[in-house]
C-alpha cells in the first residue's frame, strides 16, 4: 500500500488542532469521560422534554386545546433541535480526539 501524504505538512496542523498537548494530555481521558457523561445527560433531559412535550400535544387534542397543543410542539421542537445540537458537538469531539490519536 502507498502512502501519498506521506511526511506532509498536514501532520503538523492535525497535531496542533488535537488537544493532546500541554494541560490537555493529563486531562485528556478523564475530560472525555466527563464531557461523556454532561452530554449522556442532556440527552436524556431533552428527550424527557420531547415525552413531555409528546403529552402537551396529546392531551391538547383531546380536549380541543389549542394552547396546549402549541405549547407541546414547541417542546417537541425544541427538544429536537437541542439533540442536534449535541450530536453535532459530539461528533465534533470525536473528530478532534480522533485526530491525535492518528498523529
Amino acid at each position: 500500500m502507498t502512502v501519498l501524504a506521506a511526511d506532509s505538512p498536514i501532520d503538523g496542523l492535525l497535531s496542533g488542532i488535537a488537544p493532546d498537548w500541554g494541560p490537555f494530555k493529563a486531562l485528556q481521558t478523564p475530560a472525555q469521560q466527563v464531557i461523556g457523561v454532561i452530554m449522556a445527560g442532556v440527552v436524556l433531559f431533552l428527550l424527557g422534554t420531547a415525552i413531555v412535550g409528546a403529552m402537551h400535544i396529546r392531551v391538547g387534542n383531546s380536549q380541543a386545546n389549542t394552547m396546549e397543543t402549541k405549547k407541546g410542539q414547541t417542546q417537541v421542537a425544541s427538544a429536537l433541535v437541542g439533540l442536534f445540537v449535541v450530536a453535532a458537538m459530539v461528533t465534533i469531539f470525536t473528530i478532534v480526539y480522533g485526530m491525535g490519536d492518528t498523529v
